[in-house]
């Protein structure tokens, strides 16, 4: 057994829960797009919850589960600089400089191993008193102790830290190292690349996917990492850090129980960020992936969004935001589709990208939302096509 095939077997171990419930698969279900697709008390009607419900059956969390997809391409957590490439430097938006990669909504865990250890333990997650107790549970299994003596050193029990790593280590393996279940790279837009598959060119499809690498948008800016657009190893995000401007979920927390005052304040709670630098990093979350962003829904850190069409005109939205900074008098009308009111304030008003939102020069249309949307179909793993919506898949020619 390789460390890898080790950690498929805890990554779907509910016995690494408290009450034994609940695994990574229960947050991250390899059918759904590694999304948690359930239902909660916080669910807008039949739809998934913007947050996961906890092992113990009562905590729900503040943040969507991202999706485990792709992020093995998350670079560890670091500050730096990214060249943007010419193709990614859309109305202008030039070298980016800041936080890059890193797992979670604010880089917290700096890779895939540091992620998985944080849940076991986590009292609204997992439930598991401490890492002893994990180490504990997986002794249980006599497979387990054979392999873990096996691939990490006859004494790896002697120490509850390290077994605990070990844990943590191999379900990291098991993300990292399996590129037909985490990355596939054989979505529509992928096949497109080598030939075998064509855009209708008179489709909305076809549409979206030329005014997504278009001048015109800054999409390319945050959700391109390669700088050929050619290449299939394209993931769809760069792994910054922005702040858009995104409301609070006010039905999430009316559900969740946290404190009425609280601001999430993203990449600035993570410990790992200086004091001297927390201000400027206030309200800053990564940029996700829009690999299979079509079937896992809900949208934005915290899942304030249900549907594609409302993400979208959400930017519409920023960038009218964007140039009132200098025009206050520039009105601004763009509804949620949603609730078909105005979108609210931002959760947190402080550093919020407005020179980048603000650099689209083509409007969101009705009509071109549609044909972003339909592109934004076009980059679902193969395996995940049949959870599509089957009147847009006509409607999109796809």
């Amino acid at each position: 057994m390789t460390k890898a095939e080790l950690g498929e077997k805890l990554f779907s171990d509910k016995n690494l829960s408290f009450n034994r419930s609940q695994s990574c698969a229960t947050c991250h279900d390899p059918e759904r797009g590694f999304i948690d697709a359930r239902r909660n008390d916080a669910s807008d009607g039949d739809r998934a919850s913007p947050a996961s419900l906890g092992d113990n059956g009562t905590s729900i969390g503040d943040r969507n589960a991202p999706t485990a997809a792709y992020m093995a391409f998350s670079k560890d957590f670091a500050k730096g600089t990214r060249e943007r490439s010419p193709s990614q430097q859309t109305s202008g938006v030039g070298e980016y400089s800041g936080y890059l990669g890193g797992q979670f909504w604010d880089g917290r865990a700096k890779d895939l191993a540091a992620q998985a250890g944080g849940p076991p333990t986590n009292p609204d997650e997992m439930g598991m008193p401490d890492k002893a107790s994990v180490v504990a549970r997986i002794q249980e299994n006599e497979g387990y102790i054979t392999s873990f003596k096996a691939l990490y050193g006859e004494t790896i029990f002697d120490d509850s830290d390290a077994a605990y790593d070990a844990i943590a280590d191999a379900i990291g393996e098991f993300e990292s190292k399996n590129a037909d279940v985490f990355y596939p790279f054989d979505s529509k837009y992928d096949q497109s690349l080598t030939g075998d598959y064509i855009y209708d060119p008179a489709s909305p499809a076809a549409l979206g996917k030329t005014l997504f690498f278009s001048s015109d948008f800054t999409c390319g800016a945050c959700h391109l990492l390669r700088d050929n657009l050619k290449d299939r190893g394209e993931i769809f995000t760069s792994f910054e850090y922005h702040n858009i401007g995104v409301p609070e979920n006010t039905d999430l927390r009316a559900v969740n129980g946290v404190a009425e005052d609280f601001v999430d304040l993203g990449l600035a709670l993570n410990p790992a960020i200086p004091d001297s630098e927390k201000t400027e990093n206030e309200g800053k979350f990564k940029v996700p992936t829009m690999r299979n962003v079509a079937v896992t829904a809900p949208y934005m850190h915290n899942g304030v969004f249900d549907t594609l069409e409302a993400v979208l005109a959400f930017y519409e939205h920023a960038k009218i935001r964007a140039r009132q900074q200098n025009n206050p008098q520039l009105a601004n009308t763009t509804l949620n589709p949603e609730t078909n009111q105005a979108f609210r304030a931002a959760e947190v008003d402080r550093n919020i990208e407005h020179e980048l939102l603000g650099g689209n020069d083509l409007n969101l249309t009705p009509e071109r939302i549609k044909a972003f949307e339909c592109f934004l179909m076009t980059l679902t793993d193969k395996r995940y096509e049949s959870l599509l919506d089957a009147q847009k898949v006509t409607e999109c020619g796809i």
